[in-house]
């Protein structure tokens, strides 16, 4: 994309002399609601200046708080991995990392992993197998058991708080049925199936009381696991916190939607019946399909909104949609079954 559309921060930072350490080539890559520069041996995050509603990152002093954040709840998984939080400041027309002059942004500062391993490109090289799942199911089981539990966190457990969640993408994923990514059938049809299933209470009253309402990750899918010299789980959800008080159904639902996405049902059965097994939670196996679909929408949601950042360019945006389009199509297999 052209660099005029960028923040004017963000087309300085492209410069490797802005930093203290050697950069190379700057890479930047955009999520909807992120600019992440790859330069050298590190990784730069910063927040767009967006409002969705369900995130809110429209005053610095909100993108600071986010930071702060994301620093300490990720280092609940990798500790080694996110660094300090880092400040772009203005000075004489200059932007500087970490300057002297005016602070006009926040970011994140991490040790950039190593780009074959990340999960995403291990499962497009055809190199996932079970001795990775069972090393990621691992450190779920044990961070489920460690993650934080109380009577607020529970609540986020009820059928009607999940009904936030879930009718909240109904609504904003609306204005764009009929056009190249969703269908009125596909919409109606996943719609359905997730209002008759939140109606069935009991079942959501079934996981609070097993205590499986916990401080989760909330994003839990390939983009954001390493499998390197051990199992990285990266970039949980810091924005908001009924994303991330979940029942651990949804966590792990993500991550076993993502292997189906890949076309990897047969690791995401092993992946489920491994992490049912280490962790005693067969309750788990009465909300798979029903947060899977959840996860699924979410995805194509997000690469809707992607697509429409007038930011991002016609390659990436056209690579959005297909996947969007995918993920309802996924959806929409988990409702019909």
């Amino acid at each position: 994309m052209a660099q005029d559309a960028l923040p004017a921060f963000i087309t300085a930072l492209l410069d490797p002399a802005r930093y203290d350490h050697p950069a190379g080539e700057i890479r930047l890559v955009q999520t909807h609601i992120s600019f992440v520069l790859l330069a050298g041996d590190y990784v730069y995050k910063f927040k767009k200046p967006v409002d969705f509603g369900f995130l809110d990152f429209s005053t610095l002093e909100k993108r600071r708080h986010c930071c702060e954040q994301e620093l300490v709840l990720n280092r609940r998984l990798c500790p080694e991995i996110y660094l300090d939080l880092v400040t772009v400041t203005r000075d004489d027309r200059e932007y500087r990392l970490n300057g002297t002059g005016e602070v006009i942004e926040y970011g994140v500062k991490m040790v950039r992993m190593p780009e074959e391993r990340m999960m995403s490109n291990v499962i497009r090289a055809g190199g996932l197998d079970r001795s990775h799942i069972d090393a990621l199911v691992s450190v779920l089981v044990d961070f489920y058991r460690r993650a934080a539990r109380s009577e607020e966190i529970d609540r986020f457990g009820t059928a009607a708080s999940v009904a936030v969640n879930i009718l909240e993408n109904f609504d904003q994923t609306r204005a764009f049925i009929g056009q190249e990514a969703l269908s009125q059938s596909q919409f109606d049809t996943i719609s359905n199936y997730a209002r008759r299933f939140l109606r069935q209470e009991e079942r959501f009253d079934r996981r609070i009381a097993a205590g499986k309402i916990r401080d989760c990750h909330g994003d839990l899918y390939s983009a954001n696991i390493c499998l390197a010299d051990k199992v990285y789980i990266y970039d949980c959800i810091e924005f908001n916190q009924r994303f991330r008080y979940c029942d651990v159904a949804s966590d792990i639902a993500f991550l076993a939607m993502d292997l189906d996405f890949h076309d990897l049902e047969d690791l995401s059965a092993y992946c489920i019946e491994q992490f049912v097994d280490r962790s005693a939670d067969s309750g788990l196996l009465d909300m798979l399909d029903f947060y899977k679909c959840y996860r699924a929408y979410v995805r194509g949601k997000i690469g809707l909104f992607t697509a429409a950042d007038p930011a991002v360019d016609d390659e990436v945006r056209r690579s959005c949609l297909d996947g969007a389009a995918r993920y309802f199509t996924l959806a929409e297999r988990y409702a019909n079954r």
